[in-house]
């Protein structure tokens, strides 16, 4: 009887390596990208729009380029949010948000929320939380605003957001659980800070910093419509982009918010 149980033990364990196995065999026809996930190699279509404030260009979509799962095109707005003038045939997962434009007229603002009611996926990127200063809308679309000068809005009236350039930023990773900041570490970043900024109640915190030149939250998550919204307040220059954390961040935001985890 005691053999009897060994025996079928053993039966289960070879039965356990022999599933795991086939498990890693399927894993080996994925990509091993630097979201630290085995890829698919169906790619994520990502529309990453710039506009409105300069920026390496190079440096910058070298992200991009380094992503083995990711197509991309780079929609930089000469009239500022043209992107969201048609959209009948839209073919992009995810928006990338790199803008700092700020005119949308009320056709293109419908355009665009109805792509976060197909589930259109937004990663919004440092200086875009100064886009669209007009439009009350974008503020709950992504989180928050950097205001570019007093103004109200409602009732409040806001106070010029300021910004400091080259400042060794202290990255706390309050949120590890989430898909994006999974695996991660606290780390330094060479990067502009911002305060003063407006944030929503309802945003899922992930990344926070206590640098006196900054306003608390760096990175957060959140639920538009029907479409997964993740702001990135890092990003402002090459020394950012070359941060292997701003990458890891980059990469697992836009596969995020495109659904697949």
């Amino acid at each position: 009887m005691v053999v009897g149980k060994a025996q079928s033990r053993t039966v289960m364990l070879l039965g356990f390596l022999l599933a795991a196995t086939v498990i890693l065999c399927s894993c080996a026809k994925f990509l091993e990208s630097e979201s630290g996930v085995c890829e698919k190699h169906e790619r994520i279509k990502v529309a990453v729009i710039t506009g409105g404030h300069g920026f390496k260009k190079e440096p910058f979509f070298a992200i991009f380029d380094s992503l083995p799962d990711i197509e991309y095109v780079n929609a930089h707005q000469q009239d500022h949010s043209e992107i969201f003038e048609d959209i009948s045939h839209w073919d992009y997962d995810v928006i990338v948000l790199y803008n700092m434009t700020q005119d949308i007229s009320p056709k293109r603002q419908k355009n665009f929320l109805k792509l976060l009611r197909q589930g259109v996926g937004v990663v919004a990127l440092h200086h875009s939380i100064g886009a669209f200063q007009q439009w009350p809308e974008y503020r709950k679309i992504i989180g928050g605003r950097f205001y570019l000068k007093d103004m109200v809005e409602g009732d409040i009236e806001h106070k010029k957001s300021k910004y400091e350039h080259d400042i060794n930023v202290d990255v706390h990773v309050k949120d590890k659980r989430h898909f994006v900041t999974r695996a991660m570490s606290d780390f330094t970043i060479i990067d502009e800070t911002y305060g003063n900024q407006v944030f929503e109640k309802d945003n899922r915190i992930l990344l926070t910093t206590d640098h006196p030149t900054s306003d608390e939250p760096l990175c957060w998550v959140r639920r538009y419509a029907k479409a997964n919204v993740c702001y990135i307040q890092l990003g402002h220059d090459s020394k950012a982009y070359a941060n292997k954390n701003y990458r890891y961040l980059v990469a697992r935001a836009i596969r995020w918010s495109a659904g697949r985890l």
